[in-house]
C-alpha cells in the first residue's frame, strides 16, 4: 500500500472518538506497523484531547437523551457499500418530515450536541479548506448533511466494522464479528444495542423528535437484530451491477487506508476481502429478508433510481406507506438540480474484474437480474 498512500498521517476518522475505545483497539490490534507511530500518537492525543468534552456532553444531556422517545417505525437504508445508499439517503432526507444522523453527529458522537454552535462551524471550515468533496465519490462534503451510524458507532466504541480499516490484516475479525454479528458475544451485543440506541436518541433529539431515516450498508447483515429493536421498521434494500460494486469498492479500500490504517497490507488480499465480505454480506441478507414483513420492504436497483428518481421515490412511498410524497417533490427536484454538475467515478470493468466476480458471485446475477459477462 505505500505507494497508494496520497494522506498525511493525520486525517484518521477517529481523531474525534473516544479514548477509552481506541485504548480498547489498540490492545486488541497488537500489531502496529513502524511508518504508522506518527498517526497512533496523533489519534491519541486527539482522543485524550476531546475527553472532557465527551464528559461535559454526558452530564449535560445524559438524562434528556435516555428520555428521548424513538418513533417505533425507523426507515431503514440498506445494501452493499457502493450500490447507491448514500444517493437515496439524501434523496429522502429532502422531506422535512423525517430526521436523520448527520456527518457531524456521525464524526464527534460524544460531544455533538454540545460542539453543535461552536465545534462544529469550527470544523466545517476546515473541511471545506482541505477537503471540499469526499474523496471515495467526490460528493459535496457537509456536516450536516446525512451520515451512516457506523462511523458513529466506530467512533463510540470497539464495535464497528470499520475498524477494519485500522488494521487491514484482522479485517475478517472485525467484518463477521461486526457486520454479521457472527460470533459476536451476549456481553458486546448489549454494550453494541445500548450504543446504537444512545446514538438514535442523540439524533431523533436535534431532530425534534422526528422519525429517523437510517443509511447504513452495515446493517444489511443485521436484520434480525433491528427487528427485535423495532418490530415495525420499514426497510429499503438497492442494488447495483455486481461488476461496478467490485470495481467501486476496489477505489474505497486504496482511498481509505492510506487514511485510517497502522498495518501495511497487499492489494491481492484487499480484492480477497471485496469477494469474500459481499457473499457473506447478501447471502445474509438474502436469508435474513424473509423476516422483514411483505408490505415493510421496498427493493430496487441503482440503475433504475438513476434514471428516474422521482418514480422510483413514489415506489417508496407507496409502498412503505409514507405520506405526503407530493409535498416532497419539489424539494427532490431542487436537490436533483443542485448535483446536476457531479461526475460519477468512471471505472474500468477488465477480464480480470469478470472472472473474479463470476466466480465468487454468480448469486447476485440470479438474485437481483442482472446480466453476467464473458470475458474477453
Amino acid at each position: 500500500m505505500a505507494a497508494e498512500r496520497r494522506a498525511s498521517n493525520f486525517e484518521h476518522p477517529l481523531a474525534l472518538g473516544s479514548f477509552r475505545s481506541w485504548v480498547r483497539l489498540l490492545q486488541e490490534g497488537k500489531e502496529i506497523d513502524r511508518a504508522y507511530l506518527a498517526r497512533l500518537l496523533f489519534v491519541s492525543f486527539s482522543t485524550l484531547l476531546t475527553s472532557p468534552l465527551r464528559v461535559y456532553e454526558r452530564l449535560r444531556y445524559g438524562r434528556i437523551v435516555r428520555n428521548t422517545t424513538l418513533h417505533p417505525s425507523p426507515i431503514f437504508i440498506v445494501g452493499h457499500w457502493r450500490t447507491g445508499t448514500t444517493h437515496l439517503h439524501n434523496l429522502i432526507c429532502m422531506d422535512r418530515q423525517f430526521g436523520y444522523l448527520s456527518t457531524f453527529q456521525a464524526m464527534a458522537p460524544g460531544f455533538c450536541l454540545v460542539g453543535d454552535r461552536t465545534i462544529k462551524p469550527l470544523l466545517a471550515r476546515i473541511a471545506r479548506k482541505n477537503h471540499p468533496t469526499r474523496e471515495i465519490d467526490n460528493i459535496p462534503l457537509s456536516f450536516d448533511a446525512p451520515q451512516e451510524e457506523d462511523f458513529a458507532i466506530a467512533n463510540m466504541s470497539p464495535y464497528s466494522f470499520l475498524h477494519l480499516y485500522t488494521f487491514p490484516r484482522r479485517a475478517p475479525h472485525f467484518f463477521d464479528r461486526y457486520a454479521l454479528f457472527e460470533g459476536l458475544p451476549e456481553s458486546a451485543l448489549a454494550e453494541w444495542t445500548e450504543i446504537y440506541l444512545t446514538l438514535l436518541r442523540k439524533a431523533t433529539f436535534s431532530a425534534g423528535g422526528k422519525r429517523l431515516v437510517l443509511k447504513n450498508p452495515a446493517n444489511t447483515g443485521r436484520i434480525g437484530t433491528l427487528l427485535d429493536l423495532f418490530p415495525d421498521a420499514r426497510f429499503i434494500h438497492i442494488c447495483r451491477n455486481p461488476y461496478n460494486v467490485f470495481r467501486s469498492m476496489l477505489h474505497v479500500y486504496l482511498t481509505v487506508l492510506p487514511t485510517a490504517q497502522l498495518q501495511e497490507i497487499g492489494r491481492d488480499r484487499i480484492e480477497a476481502y471485496i469477494l469474500a465480505f459481499y457473499a457473506k454480506l447478501m447471502k445474509k441478507f438474502l436469508a435474513d429478508k424473509t423476516l422483514i414483513p411483505a408490505d415493510n420492504l421496498v427493493e430496487m436497483k441503482f440503475e433504475d433510481l438513476e434514471a428516474d428518481p422521482l418514480g422510483q421515490l413514489q415506489r417508496v412511498y407507496d409502498g412503505l406507506r409514507l405520506p405526503a410524497f407530493d409535498e416532497t417533490a419539489p424539494a427532490v427536484r431542487a436537490y436533483m438540480r443542485s448535483v446536476e454538475g457531479y461526475q460519477k467515478n468512471e471505472y474500468e470493468i477488465d477480464d480480470h474484474v469478470i472472472k473474479s466476480v463470476n466466480r465468487h458471485w454468480p448469486f447476485a446475477f440470479d438474485a437481483w437480474g442482472y446480466a453476467p459477462r464473458t470475458p474477453a
